[in-house]
């Protein structure tokens, strides 16, 4: 292997505020040394850089068009539509919704910041 993907980079104007609604989005941990007004906050499943880490970074500008890269979420341990109600709690928005009548597709969010992801079905939906 010649590289691995250190972080996952999300340009915002509030790092520590969006770094919070993914840490409740995802289960996980902001770093001990990250604060609000910090310009740079990291999070990680294990809350000490390690596993798959969001790398939060304050910019001048505002989001001006789509996202060229997206992340998909499956939720683990309720249904594609119970997540979606429980991330619109969190404060996402919906942006656009591909749930078909046979109960497969996705729904397309958007973080408090304009940042779209999608949510897909669990796998318990998959496979029954």
């Amino acid at each position: 292997m010649t590289s691995l993907i250190r972080h996952v980079d999300f340009d915002c104007a509030d790092p520590y505020a969006l770094a919070g609604f993914w840490a409740a989005a995802l289960d996980y941990r902001l770093g001990d040394d990250d604060h609000p007004g910090d310009p740079e906050v990291l999070l990680s499943s294990t809350g000490d850089g390690t596993g798959p880490v969001l790398l939060f970074l304050r910019v001048p500008e505002p989001k001006q068009v789509k996202n060229r890269l997206h992340v998909d979420l499956q939720p683990t341990d309720r249904t594609r539509d119970e997540e979606v109600v429980r991330l619109l709690g969190l404060g996402a928005t919906q942006i656009a919704d591909h749930r078909r009548p046979d109960g497969s597709g996705w729904v397309v969010l958007a973080d408090p910041e304009g940042n779209e992801f999608c949510v897909e079905r669990s796998a318990a939906e998959r496979s029954g």
